[in-house]
Protein backbone atom coordinates (compact mmCIF):
# COMPACT_ATOMS: atom_id res chain seq x y z
CA UNK A 1 0.00 0.00 0.00
CA UNK A 2 1.29 3.43 -0.95
CA UNK A 3 1.55 5.94 1.90
CA UNK A 4 -0.38 9.17 1.46
CA UNK A 5 -2.89 11.39 3.27
CA UNK A 6 -5.53 8.69 2.96
CA UNK A 7 -3.43 5.93 4.51
CA UNK A 8 -1.33 7.62 7.25
CA UNK A 9 -2.57 8.87 10.60
CA UNK A 10 -1.32 11.97 12.35
CA UNK A 11 0.08 9.74 15.10
CA UNK A 12 2.08 7.79 12.53
CA UNK A 13 3.49 11.06 11.19
CA UNK A 14 4.30 12.21 14.73
CA UNK A 15 6.13 8.93 15.33
CA UNK A 16 8.16 9.36 12.13
CA UNK A 17 9.04 12.93 13.10
CA UNK A 18 10.10 11.80 16.59
CA UNK A 19 12.23 8.99 15.18
CA UNK A 20 14.00 11.50 12.91
CA UNK A 21 14.70 13.73 15.93
CA UNK A 22 15.80 10.87 18.18
CA UNK A 23 18.17 9.36 15.62
CA UNK A 24 19.93 12.71 15.25
CA UNK A 25 19.93 13.62 18.97
CA UNK A 26 18.07 16.85 18.23
CA UNK A 27 15.82 16.79 21.31
CA UNK A 28 18.40 18.88 23.14
CA UNK A 29 17.68 21.77 20.76
CA UNK A 30 13.90 21.55 20.90
CA UNK A 31 11.72 23.48 23.31
CA UNK A 32 8.17 24.68 22.73
CA UNK A 33 9.51 28.22 22.34
CA UNK A 34 12.21 27.26 19.83
CA UNK A 35 9.89 25.08 17.81
CA UNK A 36 7.13 27.72 17.71
CA UNK A 37 9.67 30.15 16.27
CA UNK A 38 10.86 27.49 13.85
CA UNK A 39 7.26 26.92 12.66
CA UNK A 40 7.10 30.61 11.79
CA UNK A 41 10.43 30.49 9.98
CA UNK A 42 9.37 27.47 7.92
CA UNK A 43 5.97 29.04 7.16
CA UNK A 44 7.75 32.15 5.93
CA UNK A 45 9.96 30.05 3.67
CA UNK A 46 6.76 28.66 2.16
CA UNK A 47 5.40 32.19 1.81
CA UNK A 48 8.61 33.26 0.07
CA UNK A 49 7.81 30.91 -2.82
CA UNK A 50 4.88 33.19 -3.66
CA UNK A 51 6.84 36.44 -3.56
CA UNK A 52 5.92 38.60 -6.56
CA UNK A 53 3.08 36.27 -7.51
CA UNK A 54 -0.42 37.70 -7.54
CA UNK A 55 -3.25 35.94 -5.71
CA UNK A 56 -4.75 35.14 -9.11
CA UNK A 57 -1.52 33.46 -10.24
CA UNK A 58 -0.80 31.62 -6.97
CA UNK A 59 -2.16 28.26 -8.16
CA UNK A 60 -0.01 28.61 -11.26
CA UNK A 61 2.94 29.29 -8.94
CA UNK A 62 2.21 26.06 -7.07
CA UNK A 63 2.27 24.14 -10.33
CA UNK A 64 5.47 25.81 -11.49
CA UNK A 65 7.30 25.37 -8.17
CA UNK A 66 5.53 22.21 -6.97
CA UNK A 67 8.56 20.37 -5.60
CA UNK A 68 9.91 23.42 -3.76
CA UNK A 69 6.49 24.22 -2.32
CA UNK A 70 5.85 20.62 -1.28
CA UNK A 71 9.23 20.60 0.48
CA UNK A 72 8.41 23.79 2.36
CA UNK A 73 4.94 22.51 3.30
CA UNK A 74 6.57 19.31 4.60
CA UNK A 75 9.02 21.39 6.66
CA UNK A 76 6.09 23.27 8.23
CA UNK A 77 4.33 19.98 9.04
CA UNK A 78 7.49 18.33 10.40
CA UNK A 79 8.13 21.28 12.67
CA UNK A 80 4.50 21.38 13.84
CA UNK A 81 4.57 17.64 14.59
CA UNK A 82 7.77 18.03 16.63
CA UNK A 83 6.22 20.98 18.48
CA UNK A 84 3.14 18.88 19.29
CA UNK A 85 5.29 15.96 20.44
CA UNK A 86 7.35 18.01 22.89
CA UNK A 87 4.31 20.00 24.05
CA UNK A 88 2.15 16.88 24.46
CA UNK A 89 -0.54 18.28 22.14
CA UNK A 90 -3.09 15.92 20.66
CA UNK A 91 -3.31 17.60 17.27
CA UNK A 92 -6.48 15.80 16.20
CA UNK A 93 -8.27 16.77 19.41
CA UNK A 94 -7.06 20.38 19.13
CA UNK A 95 -8.14 20.53 15.48
CA UNK A 96 -11.61 19.21 16.21
CA UNK A 97 -12.04 21.62 19.15
CA UNK A 98 -11.02 24.47 16.86
CA UNK A 99 -13.60 23.37 14.29
CA UNK A 100 -16.30 23.67 16.95
CA UNK A 101 -15.08 27.19 17.80
CA UNK A 102 -15.19 28.13 14.10
CA UNK A 103 -18.74 26.80 13.78
CA UNK A 104 -19.81 28.92 16.75
CA UNK A 105 -18.03 32.08 15.58
CA UNK A 106 -18.92 31.70 11.92
CA UNK A 107 -22.43 30.28 11.53
CA UNK A 108 -23.02 29.24 7.93
CA UNK A 109 -26.09 31.46 7.54
CA UNK A 110 -24.03 34.57 8.45
CA UNK A 111 -20.60 33.75 7.06
CA UNK A 112 -21.09 31.76 3.86
CA UNK A 113 -19.21 33.41 1.00
CA UNK A 114 -17.93 36.23 3.20
CA UNK A 115 -14.35 37.03 4.22
CA UNK A 116 -15.32 38.97 7.31
CA UNK A 117 -14.09 38.52 10.88
CA UNK A 118 -16.69 36.98 13.19
CA UNK A 119 -17.18 40.15 15.24
CA UNK A 120 -18.24 42.01 12.10
CA UNK A 121 -20.85 39.50 10.89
Amino acid sequence: MKCNDKTMTIQQLKNIAQKTVDERDWNQFHSPQNMSMYISIEANELLEKFLYSSPEKSLETVNQKRTEIENEAADVLMTLLIFCNISNIDLTKAFLQKQEEIKAKYPIDKSKGKAIKYDKL
